[in-house]
């Protein structure tokens, strides 16, 4: 397996976990992440703010289905659940798109889609 790839695993493993201190220890200072008309975090202290997100309780469950490389790009293709704070479950299905920098995460972009169309998260 690859340098990305090994940082790809490890930071889904220490997402699932809640491991702050792991997570960061995969993303360069400047990291980027992006979901698409939803928010752009900039920096390991805003990207980090969302490693626990307000509207969730505890720690996610993620699935890799597919983890693709192709020079300094790895995409992860998954499945995520979650308890959300309103009583709701998530469970959805994501792509995300890793641009990397020497085995660690320089920008992050994330399509996420609910199985649950109807899901709200306020």
């Amino acid at each position: 397996m690859s340098v990305n790839k090994e940082t790809i695993e490890e930071y889904m493993n220490a997402f699932k976990v809640s491991d702050h201190d792991r997570v960061l220890a995969c993303l360069t200072d400047d990291v980027v992440w992006e979901m698409p008309g939803i928010y752009q975090h900039v920096g390991k202290e805003a990207f980090d703010k969302e490693i626990e997100n307000e509207n969730f309780i505890g720690s996610p469950t993620i699935q890799i289905i597919k983890l693709i490389e192709e020079n300094n790009i790895v995409i992860a293709e998954g499945a995520v659940q979650g308890m959300i704070k309103n009583g709701n479950i998530l469970d959805a299905v994501f792509c995300d798109v890793f641009e990397m920098e020497k085995g660690k995460i320089k920008k992050l972009t994330s399509y996420l889609m609910s199985k649950n169309a109807s899901l709200k998260f306020e």
